[in-house]
């Protein structure tokens, strides 16, 4: 008589994906930093179990149609390194869940932290109405913006169609159609003669040489939304020679540069870059005050 073999939960797959994906070394990068809560994302994600259930879902079965789609997913990412949110076609920035694929790079942004912060305390005490996101993607964070300042009107501007058609699908999943205008746009071309309270970016910033090596995940990802000439600086440079003329006069502008910082810093050595500190973690974030940008120059 055969013995019937009890079903995986969902805790137990989560620990088996999660020392499949450190064995196999897969790198962390596209939305989590470790093996545990990419695993969690991808069994629940298979499981089609909502995130905010947590720790209440780990004792669920998972039914022998969930436990093989799973497996899928895990043999993909590990196989071929493809970034878990290609796989689920899903990736959450600053509370919002938002489409993704191969058009877009996957919104990870430590930006996210200053926005759920309504870019305090250099905004503290003024009406914002006007948002700039150079280099939209997916839109992640004209979209977070456009929620977290509710009378707000965004301009969310890419130089690929290919990745607008998917902003625009996030812009009309999130109901955000009257607040925010998705525009292509090479840096401030669409925009000309407007100005912004808030000017925000995360720019293409890798380098020639670090291209060269970024781990596999990466080359899945648009080149477009990632190199940036030899030093990684040349959307930088592009934005800091018109963020003037689009800036209110009390305006910000806010950028990440990632592990580039340091090139920017040599490269612009008088400008006052404010660093904020990241409680989520990651860095490479400046903060600049319109009146300041005339020094780049």
């Amino acid at each position: 008589m055969a013995v019937a073999v009890p079903a995986e939960t969902v805790g137990a797959a989560i620990g088996r994906c999660a020392r499949a994906l450190q064995e196999a070394r897969v790198h962390f990068g596209h939305g989590t930093d470790n093996a545990r809560d990419e695993a969690a994302e991808m069994v629940f994600f298979a499981a089609g179990i909502e995130h905010a259930e947590g720790s209440d879902a780990y004792g669920r079965p998972l039914t022998a149609r969930r436990r093989a789609r799973l497996d899928e997913l895990l043999r993909h990412r590990i196989a071929e390194r493809i970034p878990l949110a290609y796989l689920t076609q899903r990736a959450f920035f600053a509370g919002l869940e938002l489409y993704v694929d191969k058009r877009v790079l996957v919104p990870r942004s430590p930006i996210a932290e200053l926005i759920q912060n309504r870019f305090r305390p250099w905004t503290t005490g003024r009406r914002i109405r006007r948002i700039l996101d150079v280099g939209t993607g997916s839109g992640a964070i004209a979209l977070a913006s456009a929620k977290a300042f509710p009378r707000a009107r965004v301009d969310a501007v890419d130089i690929s169609a290919a990745a607008l058609q998917v902003c625009r699908r996030n812009v009309r999943r999130l109901g955000l159609g009257g607040r925010v205008t998705a525009l292509r746009s090479d840096h401030f071309a669409a925009v000309e003669g407007r100005r912004y309270d808030i000017i925000v970016s995360n720019p293409p910033y890798v380098g020639r040489a670090e291209m060269r090596r970024l781990p596999r995940e990466y080359g899945h990802e648009p080149r477009l939304g990632l190199a940036s000439g030899a030093d990684g600086l040349d959307s930088v440079r592009a934005i800091f020679a018109a963020a003037p003329q689009h800036l209110a006069d009390d305006g910000i502008l806010v950028v990440e540069v990632g592990n580039t910082e340091r090139t920017l810093l040599r490269a612009f050595p008088r400008l006052p870059f404010i660093w904020p500190d990241i409680a989520m973690g990651g860095g490479g974030v400046f903060v600049l005050r319109a009146a300041d940008l005339g020094v780049a120059r």
